[in-house]
């Protein structure tokens, strides 16, 4: 189902549709019990997925659960200030990962811990941020991932203007940004999308669709489907089933290649579900039902690539034991390099706001540093 300038599937449809028929109304390979159906717009930039590529990323979703719960369990046990749980999201994350190439750069929101791992991410670099001790806590440079992005949708921008550069540079790298359902209400997607298409920007915009802007459901925010957006800008999307990894990483195929080829940006909505909460402050109890929640847990991602590998006598039960053993490894290595870690002295904020000295910089530092004298001097009294 490509969302081109002249088909949109939700042109002519009443206006008292019921927004949630449309959860179903997408592009898959795998239904959720893990049958390969075939699709003939997907199929062609799948053909030669590997076993070792499927076993790859059926790795690395695995892992990406097993790091989301243990950043969970370090945030309820006080090692954490804030996590944003992904369960549920992985196929989304790892599929579209899987089909990048190691220039091409990633430009995630708070949520995409299996973009960070797909990519090559420390152990520590999941963590550290969020428990407040650097910024970054990854080399952004190595592995071609910007730091996670908490404002809303402005990373979007980020991803244009470096795909803007990359284009002038005559380099064939892409940009590819990630975001959810509410970021497309967010004034920077949207002028992000202005520039991507006036300019041809080789970028991919990734939409996960995962029901819930916080408390808000997508139902509120889009009538019809998201994918059918972009079209007004000029560029043409695919609507496809988020749960399903090897339909993710045929529509980033097809994305990539048309940025490769300089047909400038895509855009790519994925319909999935936060099976969590929108982060560990939020309780999701207060505004959805435990039905909703069954229901989408039948379509679960892993489950369903897991079911298929399996069918096909790609996967058994000594591989699937391997990966439990690399995942149990990682979240190992992951809690070791939380509390582990060592807290710089505060006034280091200051220490590389520039390359070089700045008069301004110093300034600030040398007035907290007489501010934090002060608790000092009253601790003395």
């Amino acid at each position: 189902m490509t969302y081109t300038q002249t088909r949109d599937s939700s042109i002519g449809r009443a206006d008292d549709h019921d927004p949630q028929d449309d959860v179903d109304d997408v592009l898959r390979l795998l239904e959720p019990d893990g049958t390969r159906i075939a699709d003939a717009e997907l199929d062609p930039w799948i053909a030669d997925l590997s076993p070792h590529e499927l076993r790859s990323l059926h790795r690395d979703m695995v892992l990406t659960r097993r790091l989301d719960a243990e950043g969970v369990a370090l945030q309820r046990q006080g090692q954490l200030a804030l996590w944003a749980p992904c369960r549920g999201q992985e196929a989304v994350q790892v599929g579209t990962v899987h089909a990048m190439a190691p220039g091409d750069f990633a430009f995630p929101s708070y949520r995409e811990h299996g973009v960070l791992l797909a990519r090559g991410a420390k152990p520590e670099g999941y963590v550290l941020a969020w428990r407040g001790e650097e910024h970054s806590a990854y080399d952004h440079a190595s592995i071609n991932v910007a730091p996670p992005q908490i404002i809303i949708g402005a990373h979007s921008l980020h991803a244009t203007g470096w795909a803007m550069g990359a284009q002038r540079d005559g380099s064939t790298d892409v940009a590819v940004a990630y975001f959810g359902d509410g970021a497309t209400s967010q004034g920077d997607v949207n002028e992000a999308m202005v520039f991507a298409s006036s300019y041809g920007a080789p970028v991919v915009f990734v939409c996960s669709n995962n029901q819930w802007a916080i408390s808000e459901p997508v139902t509120v925010q889009a009538k019809y489907p998201i994918a059918g957006r972009a079209p007004g800008f000029g560029i043409p999307s695919l609507r496809i089933d988020g749960n399903d990894a090897i339909a993710c990483v045929a529509a980033m195929r097809w994305a990539l290649d048309r940025a490769r080829r300089g047909e400038g940006p895509s855009f790519i909505e994925a319909v999935t579900y936060r099976m969590g909460p929108h982060t560990t402050s939020d309780d999701p109890t207060r505004y959805r039902d435990a039905d909703e929640v069954e229901r989408w847990a039948g379509r679960d991602p892993i489950a369903r690539l897991e079911a298929y590998l399996r069918a096909e006598g790609m996967l058994d039960d000594s591989g699937m034991d391997e990966v439990a053993r690399a995942a149990d490894a990682l979240a190992a290595d992951v809690r070791a390099a939380c509390i582990g870690a060592t807290t710089r002295a505060p006034e280091t904020m200051f220490d590389h706001v520039y390359a070089e000295p700045h008069a301004g910089v110093e300034r600030q530092k040398a007035e907290y540093m007489e501010y934090l004298a002060g608790f000092e001097q009253e601790g003395t009294r």
